[in-house]
Order: structure tokens, then C-alpha cells, then sequence
């Protein structure tokens, strides 16, 4: 499930030099839900399996699938302050967290309104 367009279709991930932090937010904020994986994390593909059963279309960076996925790892393990690195969720361009962040927000209720309001989620 290896996508960088929330319409699905398959399109080499974009290399840029620079701050891995730059890029991140960039390509977290091009589409409505963004999550940063690894193709043979279980939680990360518990985590797809969430937002696509919710009807949700999230664009997917597996990392270990990018040249330049290890140094994008350790910048999102820095930014979450040195827990897990993958997986890591972005709706409308915000961050929302590691899988316990996602799934608090599920469990509180606080999610949906958060996909609806960043166009993911219609109902």
C-alpha cells in the first residue's frame, strides 16, 4: 500500500536535499491524512488498516522504501521525543502521533472530527 497521491496511483517518492524535518512537514501537508511507515511494521499496518476501514484514503510513505527513509526515521523518532519512530500519523498537515496517539484520539471520539474537518472523512 505504497502511495504519494491520495488518489491512489503509485508515484516514486519525491527526494529533496535538506532538512529531513522540511520534508516531512512538506509532505505532510500535501494530503489530508499522511502516514509515515515501515512496510514490515505490524502497527503500521494496523494503523492503514484503521483509517481505510474508517473509509479514510491516507497516503502512505514506507520509509524503508525511500534512500533517504533512515534519516526521515530518526528526524519523526526526534520530533516524538525518542519513542517508536513508525508509525507516524499527519491530518491536515498537523501531527497527530504515534499509533497510542491515533488510537486515544479514536477511542475519545476526537478523530473523526479531526478527518472531517481536514476534508478525509465525509459522514
Amino acid at each position: 500500500m505504497h502511495q504519494t497521491e491520495s488518489w491512489g496511483s503509485y508515484m516514486q517518492p519525491r527526494t529533496s536535499l535538506g532538512d529531513p524535518l522540511e520534508r516531512i512537514a512538506r509532505l505532510a501537508s500535501e494530503n489530508a491524512v499522511v502516514i509515515f511507515s515501515i512496510s514490515s511494521c505490524c502497527m503500521c499496518h494496523a494503523i492503514k488498516r484503521l483509517f481505510c476501514g474508517m473509509g479514510v484514503n491516507p497516503t502512505v510513505y514506507e520509509l524503508d522504501e525511500d534512500p533517504r527513509g533512515k534519516e526521515m526515521e530518526r528526524a519523526l523518532m526526534r520530533l516524538l521525543g525518542g519513542s517508536s519512530a513508525v508509525p507516524v500519523v499527519f491530518i491536515g498537515g498537523k501531527l497527530v502521533g504515534a499509533m497510542d496517539r491515533v488510537m486515544a484520539s479514536h477511542i475519545n471520539g476526537s478523530l473523526v472530527p479531526l478527518l472531517k474537518e481536514a476534508g478525509a472523512l465525509w459522514l
